[in-house]
């Protein structure tokens, strides 16, 4: 088959009624498609397979995990993803609800002759064979009630439980999986990860004013980096808890390496199930994307019932960005599929209004969506650095979802499709006392 490139080209410039915005390289060397435009390399014709019965980011998705779909280098995957974006998106999310999807929306032209004669041409590249079974990462079917504590567990398992070493390679020794906060460098020194992480920890402390002597209970904790970092520097006695086993026993090592089994206990527990309150201070970081929409007054009430009046709580979470009609709101195929099984996000304002119906008087919102892109990019960094042991260690599979997922995550940070948010909320005294300083950024007068 002779130039299987410029036949791509122009059948998919035909479909989207748009030039195509990348080049192609296809399994056959041929090459088509803007000369300075970054490489899409189709290394096999099931790629064009799993598109045609997927329409979408999903077949685009699975392609890419398979490896029929690829870039030229590691250099060329953010500007190749920002290309690749206007074929998932016709309209901003910001703008219009429901947001449709470019290549989904073929689905409503099936009858225009055009679109039927180029699509039948397109699944004859591709062959004429059965859909492709999705790749073996592609999480399995999800039984049970949405939400409920089994299915959260299975949900969270297939997130966390790859391998504690797979995570120690792509978050570095700081083992913290949320986002970083980026702190201007000294002169002549440059920042890095574990510093940055290491700022958010104590960022985190001191928002919740922590001191000698205080419960502190993390929800979601980990591998125990926060518990940790408390205990230590701050004197508390921490509880973390996690739904994922290797967590835990990871974080466990770790506390029993530290010296500090008399100050911080790892449990696998789920956050409803907690029952020995009050706390001083709750933390739940990178954990409230798990709860969902319809568990979420549930989830503020818990941790409001955990809290001693005039504690505080340190929620830290990814937000979306609001629809026109949120009934039209969709979990994203990609990363439920295969990174976040039934996870969700809101609108931070959304966020806020729970968190006050619940109780709590939220003091303080600070959003690092700029600094989540840098850790991003970060971890993507560290993964491509060591890419082979990443893939013996879980999957060449799985390892292609990470690369994919975290790439696409920090553009869609950058783009300010979603931000995070560092919500801090109070359970006011009786009296309405509600313990903070009057100027609530000075964390270190708190």
């Amino acid at each position: 088959m002779n130039d299987v490139a410029s036949r791509l080209s122009a059948l998919t410039e035909r479909l989207l009624g748009a030039p195509l915005p990348v080049r192609i390289r296809a399994w056959d060397g041929s090459e088509g498609g803007p000369p300075e435009a970054p490489v899409l390399r189709v290394r096999h014709r099931r790629a064009l397979r799993r598109i045609l019965w997927r329409p979408g980011e999903l077949g685009l998705a699975r392609a890419w995990v398979a490896g029929e779909l690829d870039t030229d280098g590691d250099g060329e995957l953010y500007e190749l993803l920002d290309r690749l974006a206007g074929l998932m998106w016709e309209k901003d999310q910001q703008e219009e609800a429901p947001a449709q999807r470019g290549l989904r929306s073929l689905l409503a032209r099936v009858r225009d002759p055009g679109i039927r004669s180029a699509a039948r041409e397109l699944a004859a590249l591709g062959g004429a064979l059965p859909p492709p079974s999705p790749p073996a990462e592609e999480r399995t079917r999800s039984f049970g009630v949405r939400h409920s504590r089994a299915r959260d567990r299975g949900a969270i398992s297939h997130h966390y439980d790859v391998g504690n070493d797979f995570y120690e390679l792509v978050l570095g020794p700081s083992m913290v999986y949320s986002c970083a906060y980026w702190e201007p460098a000294a002169p002549g020194s440059t920042p890095t990860l574990e510093g940055a992480q290491r700022a958010k920890l104590d960022l985190v402390c001191r928002k919740l004013a922590l001191r000698e002597g205080q419960r502190l209970l993390d929800v979601g904790c980990g591998w125990g980096s926060l518990v940790l970092h408390a205990a230590r520097e701050y004197g508390v006695r921490a509880v973390g808890i996690t739904l994922s086993q290797e967590q835990a026993t990871y974080a466990r090592k770790r506390v029993a390496e530290e010296g500090l089994t008399e100050r911080v206990e790892i449990r696998v527990q789920d956050y409803r199930e907690v029952r020995d309150g009050p706390y001083d201070a709750i933390s739940s970081i990178g954990m409230a994307e798990h709860v969902g929409r319809e568990r979420y007054r549930d989830y503020a009430d818990d941790l409001y019932s955990l809290l001693r009046p005039g504690g505080r709580l340190l929620n830290h979470q990814i937000g979306r960005r609001p629809l026109a009609d949120e009934s039209a709101y969709e979990v994203d195929e990609f990363i439920d599929a295969y990174v976040f099984p039934d996870g969700e996000l809101a609108p931070v304002g959304q966020t806020v209004a729970v968190l006050e119906e619940a109780g709590f008087e939220v003091r303080d919102l600070e959003s690092l969506r700029e600094h989540y892109a840098l850790t991003l990019r970060a971890w993507v960094a560290n993964l491509e650095a060591a890419f082979d042991r990443a893939a013996r260690l879980t999957s060449y599979g799985r390892a292609r979802v990470w690369r994919l997922y975290m790439a696409a995550s920090a553009l869609a940070f950058e783009h300010n499709r979603i931000g995070i948010n560092q919500i801090l909320a109070v359970r006011a005294s009786a009296d309405g006392a509600s313990g903070l300083p009057l100027r609530t950024r000075d964390w270190r007068a708190a």
